[in-house]
């Protein structure tokens, strides 16, 4: 079995993927899409092939008996790892912080991450608007919520003691913040976690600085 991921260096959804492969000790190749390079390696026939919706990651599975598959978004190929290769776990095994560890995600993926995403920006930007300002009031608004929402469960990591899924995507959205001067001082408890995961191999190995395609 041979597992590609197709990410770009700087893609938050990859991001998080790479900490999930990482965390499951799983071995994978690294597969650059370039996403801004001319009108982006992810339009081109051959990557909408594999992911029709243009966008990265995607998780290509090559089995042993020669069947390739491909998964498209981060938290469906997240939970298909946890699934095959459930340990360790990212998802609490009790139902409450399980639903728990899943919302915290969900902010991320569904309240932040699409309205600061490349494409949206782009479209803030032909139609006349400030995308740095479009993407910081986004990413606040999201962050405010996180912030009330982790402070009831965090350990050292957002739910407790143990890396869960919420910790996938809170840091590359930390990442993000900072990229679009977001004052993370105003956010003790989700920036007390993130240096708590990259305290961890696996989140520093996966920090975009850190592959193969990031720009110099």
């Amino acid at each position: 079995m041979k597992l590609v991921l197709h990410n770009y260096w700087r893609s938050s959804a990859s991001y998080r993927v790479r900490i999930g492969l990482g965390l499951k000790q799983l071995p994978w190749e690294y597969a650059a899409v370039n996403i801004i390079l001319g009108e982006g390696e992810q339009k081109s026939p051959g990557y909408r092939a594999l992911n029709p919706m243009a966008q990265v990651p995607t998780l290509e599975i090559s089995e042993d008996d020669g069947t390739v598959r491909h998964l498209q978004q981060s938290l469906p190929i997240l939970e298909y790892l946890e699934d095959r290769w459930p340990e360790p776990r990212l998802l609490p095994a009790d139902p409450y912080l399980r639903a728990r560890a899943r919302g915290l995600a969900e902010i991320v993926n569904s309240g932040i991450q699409p309205l600061q995403n490349l494409r949206v920006l782009q479209a803030v930007e032909e139609l006349g608007g400030d995308k740095k300002a479009w993407a910081t009031k986004w990413i606040s608004t999201g962050l405010d919520a996180l912030e009330v929402e982790a402070h009831a469960l965090a350990g050292r990591y957002a739910i407790g003691d143990r890396v869960t899924i919420a910790d996938l995507f809170l840091v590359p959205q930390i990442y993000n913040a900072r990229r679009f001067d977001v004052d993370m001082a105003q956010y003790p408890t989700l920036s007390r976690i993130e240096r708590a995961c990259n305290e961890l191999p696996p989140f520093h190995a996966a920090h975009p600085d850190r592959q193969p395609d990031a720009a110099a």
